[in-house]
């Protein structure tokens, strides 16, 4: 029986260090996920405590009727933080020509005084 329970034990840890970026957040009674659009995010959750701002060109190729074709692309990319205090982690938000892509968890939050 300990056995059982150091595996599962063992199994559970790595799953939470091996855990990838979170796919939602909860902000008041909203769900912001993957997907959302800034202005979605932004009616639940408020104005970003930190906006992060830049593009990035982009090349590879576009297949169109048959053949393969040189093509780059300009990418909008914004990283929004939001710090829900210290008992909480600060969530930062990455979104790519509009759309969220990524949600991630930094560190506990801070008190802003």
């Amino acid at each position: 029986m300990e056995k059982i329970f150091g595996l599962l034990l063992l199994v559970m840890s790595l799953l939470l260090v091996n855990q990838p970026s979170a796919w939602a957040l909860r902000c008041g009674s909203d769900l912001i996920s993957v997907g959302d659009r800034k202005l979605e995010v932004l009616r639940s959750c408020g104005e970003p405590d930190f906006v992060d701002r830049w593009e990035e060109v982009r090349s590879g190729h576009l297949y169109y009727f048959g053949h393969w074709y040189p093509n780059t692309e300009t990418v909008v990319i914004e990283e929004w933080s939001y710090n829900f205090g210290p008992s909480r982690f600060i969530r930062i938000l990455r979104f790519e020509n509009g759309r969220l892509e990524k949600i991630e968890t930094s560190g506990y939050g801070f008190r802003a005084d």
